[in-house]
């Protein structure tokens, strides 16, 4: 690990009531980043955000709601990205084949995913050993990154 790198390595139950609290790590985290020449306050909001919808998605689709499950979310930051990782133990999904969500109607499906592919430069979701991962990546760097990207498929070194 490099001395410039952060990592945090959280587990909590599988319940709602911890999303404030995870959102909030993430977002205290993003606002010391003294190595990102953007705005902060922004970054944090968006970590908050997509910390806070990706862990929704793993309570209560792919552990579907199960108190006796845990969620696993691990924050790795370097000099270039913030990865964020949220482990499940559900069946998992294509997240290609998640619509844009229908902004005339009011249903929520389809929204979460679609906020995380807004504000994260990389967006990833595959089978792990023991269930599935979401990876999301924001570049530090100042210059403009390229829109989002899904890459499908499976990734051996995901387990870390």
């Amino acid at each position: 690990m490099d001395k410039n790198e952060i990592e945090v390595d959280i587990k909590v139950p599988n319940q709602t009531r911890y999303l404030s609290l995870i959102g909030r790590i993430g977002e205290d985290i993003a606002k010391e980043l003294d190595r990102y020449g953007g705005d902060r306050e922004t970054l944090a909001y968006h970590i908050n955000l997509v910390l806070t919808e990706a862990m929704v998605n793993a309570i209560k689709h792919a552990n579907a709601g199960d108190p006796d499950k845990m969620v696993h979310i691990y924050i790795n930051i370097s000099d270039q990205d913030l990865m964020i990782r949220v482990y499940d133990s559900g069946q998992g999904f294509d997240i290609n084949t998640i619509p844009a969500p229908d902004f005339d109607t009011l249903e929520d499906r389809g929204r979460g995913i679609f906020i995380i592919k807004s504000l994260m430069d990389t967006v990833r979701y595959a089978k792990v050993a023991d269930g599935n991962v979401l990876e999301m990546t924001k570049c530090l760097r100042t210059s403009f990154p390229p829109p989002a990207q899904v890459t499908p498929g499976l990734w051996p070194d995901l387990s870390a």
